[in-house]
């Protein structure tokens, strides 16, 4: 009796892993980002580093406050930032990767995006938790880096869910309008990064220096939660945020 039981228990484990491989998305082989440092205009050192699945629960905690935060849009953002790591933690999106950036081991913000084709590549997010230093615009601009020059793709699907979202990425990098072509963000009109735009803007935007020494690297993998967010005057961590 217990035997029978055991292998029905087991026969239903096997059906659940069958229907789990077939609801997973096929992954694509990706060149992994190589870790970089970014003196910022601060003083501070900025790593910008590419993390693994492994490292979404750490990055859910970060995002998780500023899901009530409606200045500037920050709810609708960091709910779909959430929503956006927790799918590819789950393996429910395709070929999605994330780039972080610490200041002496604690977060400061990450930008999370994907590849559509192989030359296709599609901008989710950028999200800054410290104020200072133009971390959204120096973690932008690296994820971009990522997209052309280390997976090299040919055009990057950009839409804005703020008004200095779209001041920022469309004005700055002169970004290609193409109302036509819908981004899965949804929402407002889709703007194109192409590699020609690229190799005119990345010599004043795209900056750091590599390799990242020994001990700073290992310092960014500690992973400390924010400290303080822009987005939340008065924030106080929690003990657990170490």
């Amino acid at each position: 009796m217990i035997d029978q039981l055991e292998a029905e228990i087991d026969q239903v484990h096997e059906t659940i892993d069958r229907v789990e491989v077939t609801l997973r998305p096929p992954e694509s082989p990706m060149a992994a980002y190589p870790p970089k440092v970014i003196t910022l205009a601060d003083g501070n050192r900025m790593v910008v580093r590419e993390v693994g699945r492994d490292a979404v629960p750490r990055l859910l905690e970060a995002v998780r406050p500023l899901i009530a935060v409606q200045q500037d849009y920050y709810d609708i953002v960091a709910a779909r930032v959430y929503s956006e790591l927790l799918g590819w933690y789950r393996f429910r999106v395709k070929d999605e990767f994330c780039l972080v950036g610490t200041i002496q081991g604690e977060l400061v913000g990450l930008v999370n995006s994907r590849m559509v084709t192989e030359k296709i590549g599609m901008s989710y997010h950028t999200l800054a938790f410290r104020r200072g230093g133009r971390i959204g615009a120096h973690l932008f601009a690296s994820k971009m880096e990522h997209h052309f020059d280390i997976l090299k793709q040919e055009e990057v699907w950009i839409v804005a869910e703020s008004p200095n979202g779209l001041r920022r990425w469309m004005g700055e990098y002169g970004l290609v309008f193409r109302p036509e072509q819908w981004h899965e963000l949804g929402g407002g009109p889709t703007y194109v990064l192409t590699k020609e735009l690229w190799e005119k803007n990345k010599s004043g935007k795209c900056l750091g220096t590599r390799p990242v020494g020994k001990e700073l690297l290992n310092e960014s993998r500690k992973m400390v939660l924010p400290q303080t967010y822009v987005q939340i005057p008065n924030y106080e961590p929690s003990a657990a945020s170490t």
